[in-house]
C-alpha cells in the first residue's frame, strides 16, 4: 500500500481501508472447471452449473468502461448463487492478469455492485507475481 500511496492519490493507510473493502469476501476459493463453478468458504462447498447470460459495458462514476460477462445457474446446489459475474476491465479479449468475480441472485443488483469487488488471481502465480499485479493495477 505505501507502493501505491507514492504513486496515487490516497495515503497508505487509505488505500488499506479501500482495498479491505473492495477486497472483503467470506469465499476462500473457487474452482473453475468449464461451466461447472465450486464455491469454498468455511462453511463448506457449493457448486452450480452455468450458462452464459450475456454481457454488459458499463460506465463507472469515474468515466472509465468496463465489462461484466453474466452467467446464469442451470443446476446445482440451492446454496450456489444464481449469477456469477466476470469482470477483467478490458472490454477486447486479451490475457488478464486478476479478475473480478460479483455473486448473488440477483442480476440487476450484481451490475449496481461497485464497492466490493472480491479479486482472484490464477493458481499458478506466485506471491511474487500477485504483488507485481496489484501494483501495477
Amino acid at each position: 500500500m505505501a507502493h501505491k500511496a507514492e504513486h496515487g492519490d490516497k495515503t497508505a493507510e487509505e488505500y488499506r481501508a479501500y482495498y479491505d473493502t473492495g477486497y472483503r469476501t467470506d469465499v476462500d476459493r473457487i474452482d473453475i472447471h468449464g461451466d461447472r463453478v465450486s464455491f469454498h468458504s468455511a462453511s463448506g462447498v457449493v457448486s452450480g452449473t452455468y450458462a452464459d447470460d450475456g454481457h454488459e459495458v458499463l460506465t463507472y462514476e469515474k468515466g472509465n468502461r468496463g465489462v461484466r460477462y453474466i452467467f446464469r445457474k442451470v443446476e446445482g446446489d440451492a446454496g450456489a448463487p444464481a449469477f456469477i459475474q466476470f469482470s477483467d476491465h478490458a472490454i477486447a479479449p486479451v490475457k488478464a492478469g486478476h479478475y473480478h468475480l460479483y455473486w448473488g441472485d440477483d442480476r440487476a443488483a450484481l451490475l449496481q455492485e461497485v464497492t466490493n469487488w472480491p479479486t482472484h488471481y490464477p493458481a499458478a502465480l506466485t506471491p511474487a507475481e500477485i504483488v507485481a499485479e496489484m501494483q501495477a493495477h
